[in-house]
This record gives structure tokens, sequence and C-alpha cells, in this order.
């Protein structure tokens, strides 16, 4: 576990580097949050206040998924990867005495987590300084506060499965650009990104809440909102722990497969 550590250290420190990146991020981030605020005020209005979710805990939802957008977002994976894969420096990764899937792990989360530290205090300082229809408010309590950060890993656990995922199906493709854009365009709509998931059909939520993609982002926000009671944490919770060993053995056995069928120079 050691060396796996090292290079979770090695890419979060190589992702603390690039603050001036992460401050134009900032700026784009507080924008776009505060216009959804915005349309999902005029909605609420519109409405008479009959929402799936009241407003306040929509504004809370909205300024979670801008702070921590990059522990989440599917579409910014590490091209690193996928050049490795596609024109041969694999080559190097398999002549280390290490796990590919694991490295692979570790320094995905090492990179996200560096990314979304750097962006996340900036963002939910002003979000808590907003005007009060467009404040963010503190969690319900603390045990709520407690249940948000364990599932805010699960649900990161899930999401680099996920992308681990689509690294290993690019074995498979002579380019990576169509499972990236199939794959994480549905993942960005199907796990609350762009609209929370109450907002969506019952009968389709249904069937989402299935999939793994409903217990990404969706989970951890929607219980610092206060948007999901006690009994429903649970089972939650529950389903987080079933994916993300799911996801992970799928992705160990895409990789076992992909290793078998690796060409380098015609050999």
């Amino acid at each position: 576990m050691k060396k796996y550590y090292r290079f979770f250290q090695l890419r979060f420190a190589t992702g603390m580097q690039y603050r001036m990146a992460s401050v134009t991020a900032l700026t784009t981030q507080l924008i776009w949050g505060l216009m959804e605020c915005l349309a999902y005020k005029a909605i609420a209005e519109a409405s008479g206040g009959t929402m799936p979710m009241n407003y306040s805990s929509i504004v809370t939802y909205i300024w979670l998924k801008e702070a921590l957008l990059a522990l989440f977002n599917t579409w910014a994976a590490d091209n690193e990867l996928f050049s490795m894969i596609t024109n041969g420096d694999i080559a190097y990764e398999l002549c280390r005495p290490v796990s590919i899937y694991s490295m692979w792990f570790s320094r995905t989360i090492g990179a996200r987590i560096a990314e979304a530290l750097m962006r996340c205090i900036p963002v939910l300082l002003c979000a808590f300084l907003m005007p009060k229809p467009y404040r963010m408010t503190p969690p319900v309590n603390h045990v709520s506060f407690l249940l948000f950060l364990l599932t805010l890993f699960l649900a990161l656990g899930i999401t680099v499965t996920f992308c681990m995922i689509v690294y290993m199906l690019c074995f498979f493709t002579i380019s990576p650009q169509g499972w990236r854009m199939v794959l994480t365009g549905a993942v960005d709509f199907l796990s609350g990104n762009i609209i929370p998931l109450p907002f969506f059909p019952k009968k389709y939520l249904f069937l989402l809440e299935l999939s793994p993609f409903a217990y990404m982002q969706n989970v951890p926000f929607r219980i610092y909102s206060g948007d999901l009671v006690s009994g429903e944490i649970y089972h939650c919770i529950f389903k987080q722990i079933f994916w993300l060993v799911t996801m992970t053995f799928l992705g160990i056995v895409l990789w076992k497969q992909a290793e078998k069928r690796v060409i380098l120079q015609g050999g």
C-alpha cells in the first residue's frame, strides 16, 4: 500500500501546482452557480414553491456541486492516461512492479482531491456570504455532516472506479474519444450534475436508482442539504458500498482482459 500512497502523494503535489488555473475556474463556477440559483428561484416562484426539493436545499446543493466539481466531473479525465494507451507509453507502466489498476486509481484520486481543495474553500466562503436567497446554509446537524463526509468519499470512490472502467475500455478501441463522449456525457446528466435527481419523473428516477450513477454526488449533497432523511441515508450508504465494490471488480476484470491483448510495436 505504501507505494500506491506515494503515487497519490506525487499526483496530489503535482495538482497543487496549478493555482492560477484553479483561480480562473473559480470565477466561472461562482458565476455559473449564481445563474443556477437565479433560475431555480424563478421556477420556485412560478410553481408557488411546489418543487421536489425546497429552494434552500437546492441552493445548498448547487453550491456544493460547484465547490466540489473537481471530485465528480467525469468528463475531466486524465488525458495523460489516454495518451499512454493510444501512443504505446503504456509499455513503461507495464515495466513497473505494481498493479496498473491500483496505480492509476491512486493518481486519479490524488489529482481530484488536489484540484478540489484549491477550489472548494473560496467557493464555499463566497456561498456563505451571498445575499440570503442565494446563500448556502450549514448542515442540519453534526450527524448529517459526518454522514455527508462519509458518503462524499464513497461517492468519490464510485466516480473514480467509473473513470477506471472508461480507461480500461479504451484498450479495446482505436480512439478513446467515443467512449469518453458517450459515457461521461451520460453520467454527467444521470448523476445529478445538471439537475438534481428529485426533479426527474418518478418512473425514470426508480430506474436510475438501480444504477451506480444515483450514488455519486447526488447522495452526499442531498444529505448535507437535509433532503434525505435517516432511513434513506443508510439505504444509500449500503448501495454506495455495493457499487464501489462491484465497479472496482469490473474495472479489474477489464484490465486483466486488456493486459492480455496489449500490442506494442507489433509485439
